[in-house]
C-alpha cells in the first residue's frame, strides 16, 4: 500500500499553431484583465510587434540579461507602480522565469508566449534564478502553473536552429529521468507519486523527438511549420514540461548545477547542458542503457547536441579539473541526484563525466 498519493498538475490552457498569437486579445478579455504588462527584452518585443502590431500597445516591462533576484524584484516593482493585473511573459527561458518569479511575489495571473523552444519552461510553475556569477542560486515555484501558454509556431519556425536543438536536448532526458525517479521512489514536483499518465507522457515525449527531429529541423530550415514541426514543438514544450513536473528529474538535470558553475560553459544553453547530462546518466546506468547510448550518440552528432565537455566549450586540458568541480557541486547541491537506482558519490559522477568526454 502506497502512503504517498498520486498527484498530477498542469497548466490551465495550452494553445499551439500558426498565428496563435492573434488569440491573445481574446484570452486577456476572457480573464477580465484591464492593465496587462508584457515582460520581454527589446528584441522579443519587436519580434512580437512584427507578427502582431497590437503588441506595441501593451505596457512594457523591459527585461534584459540574467534572471536574478534583483531582476525579479524590479519586475514586481514595475507591476505595482503601473497597477498591472496580468503578466505576459514572452521570449526564452530567462525572461519567462523572471516573470514567473514576479508572479510568485505578486500573485498576478500569468500568460506565457515563448518565441523559441529551447526549454520546457513555458508550461511549468518552476522559476530558476541565477546569481551574478551565472550559477544557479535557487529554484522557486508558483502556487499553480501558468494560466495560458500560447505557442505561435510561425514564430518558432523562424527562430535560430540552435534553440530548437536545445529544446530537443532538454526534452530527450525526461523518459530516462522519470524511470530513475520512479525506480528510486522519488516524488514529483508536486510532492506526489507518479501516476500512469506521467509515465506515458515521458515515454511518448521521447518517441516523438526521435521520430520527428530530422523532419522538424528541415521544416525550421525552410522557415515554415509542418506536421512534424508541430509534433516536435508540442513534445519539446508541453509533453516535456508535463513530464518533468509530474514524473520527476534525476542525474541529467542535476548536472546543470555543476555545469552552470564552469566559466567555459557560460555560453551554453540549458538544453545543451541537459543533453550532456543525459549521456552521463546513461553511463552511470551501465549496461542497463548501453544499447540506448549507442542509439543516441549518432542522433546527437546528426542534429548537433553536445556529448562531451569539449563540445560544451571546455578545453581538453581542463576537462579533468572541471569534471571534479561539476561532479562535486552537482552531488552536493542538487536534490534530484538522489533520484537514482543507487546512491551516487562524487567520484562515480566524475568518472562518468570523464567517460562521456572520452567518447569518440
Amino acid at each position: 500500500m502506497h502512503t504517498v498519493p498520486i498527484i498530477f498538475g498542469s497548466l490551465s490552457r495550452y494553445v499551439q499553431g500558426p498565428g496563435a498569437l492573434r488569440q491573445l486579445p481574446q484570452a486577456v478579455d476572457d480573464l477580465g484583465a484591464k492593465r496587462p504588462a508584457l515582460v520581454a527584452d527589446s528584441f522579443v518585443r519587436e519580434l512580437l510587434c512584427s507578427a502582431w502590431p497590437e503588441a506595441g500597445q501593451l505596457a512594457w516591462i523591459r527585461f534584459e540579461g540574467e534572471c536574478t533576484r534583483e531582476a525579479v524584484d524590479a519586475i514586481v516593482g514595475a507591476c505595482r507602480s503601473g497597477g498591472h493585473d496580468l503578466l505576459i511573459a514572452a521570449g526564452g527561458g530567462k525572461s519567462i522565469d523572471a516573470a514567473k518569479g514576479a508572479q510568485i511575489q505578486s500573485g498576478l495571473p500569468i500568460f506565457v508566449v515563448p518565441t523559441v523552444s529551447s526549454t520546457d519552461a513555458p508550461t511549468s510553475r518552476v522559476a530558476v534564478l541565477y546569481g551574478d556569477d551565472h550559477r544557479i542560486s535557487e529554484v522557486r515555484s508558483m502556487r499553480a502553473n501558468p494560466d495560458l501558454v500560447l505557442v505561435d509556431t510561425e514564430l518558432l519556425a523562424r527562430a535560430p536552429r540552435r534553440f530548437l536543438v536545445s529544446g530537443i536536448g532538454d526534452a530527450l532526458s525526461k523518459r530516462f529521468e522519470a524511470e530513475q525517479c520512479v525506480g528510486a521512489g522519488g516524488v514529483n514536483f508536486y510532492g506526489g507519486r507518479q501516476g500512469m499518465l506521467a509515465k506515458m507522457i515521458s515515454a511518448n515525449c521521447f518517441e516523438v523527438l526521435m521520430n520527428d527531429a530530422d523532419a522538424a529541423l528541415a521544416a525550421q530550415a525552410a522557415g515554415r511549420p509542418t506536421p512534424a514541426f508541430e509534433r516536435l514543438i508540442e513534445a519539446s514544450i508541453l509533453l516535456s514540461g508535463l513530464a518533468f513536473e509530474n514524473a520527476g528529474l534525476s542525474v541529467a538535470h542535476s548536472l546543470t548545477r555543476g555545469l552552470s558553475a564552469v566559466p567555459e560553459i557560460l555560453g551554453s544553453l540549458h538544453g545543451e547542458e541537459v543533453a550532456f547530462g543525459l549521456i552521463v546518466q546513461l553511463l552511470l546506468e551501465r549496461e542497463a542503457n548501453a544499447a540506448m547510448l549507442a542509439q543516441l550518440l549518432p542522433f546527437y552528432r546528426r542534429i548537433g547536441l553536445p556529448a562531451t565537455l569539449e563540445e560544451l566549450g571546455v578545453p581538453r586540458e581542463r576537462i579533468s579539473q572541471r569534471a571534479e568541480a561539476i561532479a562535486r557541486i552537482s552531488v552536493e547541491t542538487s536534490p534530484h541526484i538522489k533520484h537514482f537506482g543507487r546512491p551516487l558519490t562524487v567520484g562515480e559522477v566524475q568518472a562518468a563525466i570523464l567517460a562521456a568526454s572520452a567518447l569518440p
